[in-house]
């Protein structure tokens, strides 16, 4: 079964985001911001999807793009997600998936309520976007576009990390996932692009779902983060690792 280097030693293509529709979930969050800001700035159509109508609102008055609210935990909003990036531009070239959450704590005292949140939406909900989006993104690749899904993980998929066991786990199974559905799309040309970015200071760490977060250093800009993962679109990548952002 191929692995990681094989997958990085793919050929790459040069992705072009001028008039290409592109679903934003996430779109108010601290990385989810900066990435719409920049695949605006490049031409692309955008929909953007969150949970807080009124933060969304703003963000779509500055972009100048059609607003979603969802709540992406929800079985059926990866559906109605994609549904409205396709009424409003008519195809789906390529989804975002930047929403999240984090959660502190020695594993045994991690209660369900907590597991169920960071699974819902760090889990279920990009695997529900890939499920909805896959017909649209397969129309765009036999119609000449260069599809594309970008999955926001984090560092501790690839260092897990004590005191983080269950949000550690939520990020490593969707690298897993990643892997393996990125391998099942490549056969209907839709990249699969999974990045793994060591701590950026996205707030995040300060709206933990439950737990305390542990002084933790000084993290990455989020600006830059966000250019990176936009210019691993542009550039065909697959693979963002966590050394890949310096």
């Amino acid at each position: 079964m191929p692995g990681a280097a094989a997958r990085d030693s793919l050929p790459c293509v040069t992705t072009s985001l001028t008039g290409r529709s592109v679903l934003v979930a996430g779109a108010t969050g601290g990385l989810g911001l900066p990435i719409a800001r920049l695949l605006a700035e490049r031409g692309a159509l955008l929909t953007l999807t969150a949970r807080s109508p009124e933060r969304l609102d703003v963000v779509a008055r500055e972009l100048a793009a059609p607003a979603v609210p969802l709540d992406l935990r929800a079985p059926t909003a990866a559906e109605r997600a994609v549904e409205a990036a396709v009424a409003a531009h008519g195809r789906l070239d390529g989804v975002v998936h930047a929403a999240g959450v984090v959660a502190f704590g020695p594993a045994g005292e991690v209660d369900d309520a907590t597991l169920e949140e960071l699974f819902a939406l760090n889990v279920l909900a990009p695997i529900r976007l890939v499920r909805a989006a896959q017909p649209h993104l397969a129309t765009s690749a036999h119609e000449g576009g260069e599809p594309f899904v970008v999955n926001i993980s984090a560092v501790v998929a690839e260092q897990p990390t004590a005191g983080m066991a269950a949000y550690t786990a939520s990020k490593a199974a969707l690298t897993a996932f990643d892997a393996a559905a990125g391998r099942e799309l490549r056969r209907a040309r839709i990249r699969l692009l999974d990045a793994r970015p060591p701590h950026t200071e996205t707030g995040l760490a300060t709206r933990p779902v439950a737990g305390t977060a542990p002084t933790l250093p000084r993290g990455l800009d989020p600006s830059a983060v966000a250019a990176r993962i936009v210019a691993a679109v542009e550039n065909g990548e697959r693979d963002l690792p966590a050394g890949a952002f310096g």
